[in-house]
């Protein structure tokens, strides 16, 4: 089968041609960072519209690198949620018109799941039943996965998400947007012994996140001990710490409890260095493996939804006539595989 993906649910629109006998033939994606950078932070309205001009040329576009047609279609697959609600609109119609059109079927993708199944997309690809790490600016959470569809989160967080928290504190500390990768690279010139910061809910049983706190302690850190750049760099370093050590504690917890020594890391903070450093030595530790997309499927993409909508499509599975989306969307909503059930 030949599948259009079309991701659209915050400020990047991403387009992707996966065929399940050949595997990704095309992508491309257009990220909105330069049009919100004023702002210091996604609007809306912006991004919606955004999707509209951009939506269109990269399926043309991803179509000639491919070398194929429309007529060539075997099904669409696009984001219908979790996301903003503007933005989700303007893939699902677009995704929706077009296998209209074409008469070929169309379905409706749950992001996250397309983030936990981006990591299928390499070679080696991790086999069933895997941990998942999900963490994103929108999303920290712990999940068990035994097949498509089937998903028993083990930890959600419980405030910011761990990607919003790192963003959140760069611009405490009056850094550029998007705030998380220069945080990063700033906590790099950091001296690691100048601060500590707590590792919030790592003495409390459970496998939940929380965040928001370790905001606040960034703030007074920086308010009393100056603001010149080294000071900077030392509270980058130590709030990253912080946010790694806590990741790399919980999902050591996830891998025991579970009893599955298989790790997978998707999502946009699953591209920062010192994660990837500390979790790989971790599941080393305990002989556990480690799976994470190429970085650039780290972020929302074309081909996660792709993929994600390949599988359901296969399985026979069919969006109706209606648009719909929905910004707010369980993982644990979604029905397994019938082959799976």
């Amino acid at each position: 089968m030949l599948i259009l993906g079309i991701e659209s649910s915050c400020d990047e629109t991403g387009v992707a041609l996966y065929d399940s006998g050949r595997g990704l033939l095309a992508h491309a994606l257009h990220s909105q960072i330069a049009l919100h950078a004023e702002y210091g932070g996604v609007v809306p309205e912006l991004a919606s519209r955004d999707h509209v001009r951009k939506a269109v040329p990269l399926l043309r576009g991803v179509l000639d690198q491919a070398g194929v047609t429309l007529k060539e279609l075997d099904g669409v697959a696009y984001t219908a949620g979790p996301g903003l609600v503007g933005a989700l609109l303007v893939g699902a119609s677009l995704g929706r018109a077009l296998a209209f059109a074409r008469g070929v079927p169309a379905i409706g993708v749950h992001h996250m799941e397309g983030h936990l199944l981006a990591p299928m997309l390499e070679d080696p690809a991790p086999a069933f039943p895997f941990v998942a790490l999900l963490v994103s600016g929108g999303h920290t959470m712990l999940v068990e996965v035994r097949g498509v569809g089937r998903y028993r989160i083990l930890g959600d967080t419980l405030d910011d998400a761990a990607g919003e928290a790192f963003d959140k504190t760069a611009k405490l500390l009056g850094l550029d947007y998007p705030g998380g990768p220069v945080l990063a690279r700033l906590a790099q010139r950091g001296d690691p012994e100048r601060f500590h910061f707590p590792r919030p809910m790592v003495n409390r049983p459970g496998l939940d996140f929380s965040f928001s706190g370790l905001k606040t302690f960034a703030l007074t850190t920086f308010q009393a001990h100056g603001k010149d750049e080294q000071t900077r760099a030392d509270i980058a370093r130590a709030f990253q710490d912080a946010v790694v050590d806590t990741l790399v504690i919980k999902c050591r917890r996830a891998l025991r409890q579970s009893g599955v020594m298989r790790l997978v890391i998707a999502g946009g903070v699953g591209a920062n260095q010192a994660l990837r450093e500390a979790l790989g030595d971790m599941t080393a530790g305990l002989g556990a493996e480690l799976f994470y997309p190429r970085l650039e499927f780290c972020t929302d993409n074309g081909a996660m939804i792709a993929y994600a909508g390949a599988c359901r499509l296969r399985a026979g599975e069919r969006q109706d006539l209606g648009i719909a989306v929905r910004p707010r969307w369980s993982l644990e909503e979604l029905a397994p595989l019938p082959e799976q059930a």
